[in-house]
């Protein structure tokens, strides 16, 4: 599906392509879509076990994003459990700890993605 729409995507106007895998965390760290880099973003009403569930999605990361961080106070979540899991599996990951509610680290990872697309064009 990605490489046919591809064909008919205005490529030369796109900075930023962001393909979404929706479903689960197993099947889409089996598939290169030719992607520059690979991103989760892990929510914390999720649950701070995924590092441990699944394994192979965050061993492949450029980047994750822990979003919802706002509901840290409110849900069973262990950061430093989940912090634990993630380093043990990608101990050179970039992370961000966001929240769309408040806007937190909102700006940090724009700047990764603002600084990704720079470093794309410089390579291209």
């Amino acid at each position: 599906m990605v490489a046919e729409a591809l064909k008919v995507f205005p490529l030369d106007g796109i900075d930023l392509l962001l393909i979404e895998n929706v479903g689960n965390l197993v099947c889409p760290a089996s598939f290169d879509l030719g992607q520059d880099a690979n991103i989760l973003i892990s929510s914390v009403p999720e649950g701070d076990d995924k590092p441990y569930k699944y394994p192979a999605m965050y061993r492949g990361l450029q980047a994750l994003v822990l979003n919802k961080i706002d509901l840290l106070p409110y849900v069973p979540f262990k950061i430093d459990y989940f912090n634990a899991g993630v380093l043990a599996l990608n101990p050179g990951i970039q992370r961000f700890d966001v929240s769309c509610q408040t806007g937190e680290g909102i700006e940090q990872w724009a700047a990764w993605l603002r600084s990704q697309v720079s470093s794309a064009r410089n390579a291209g």
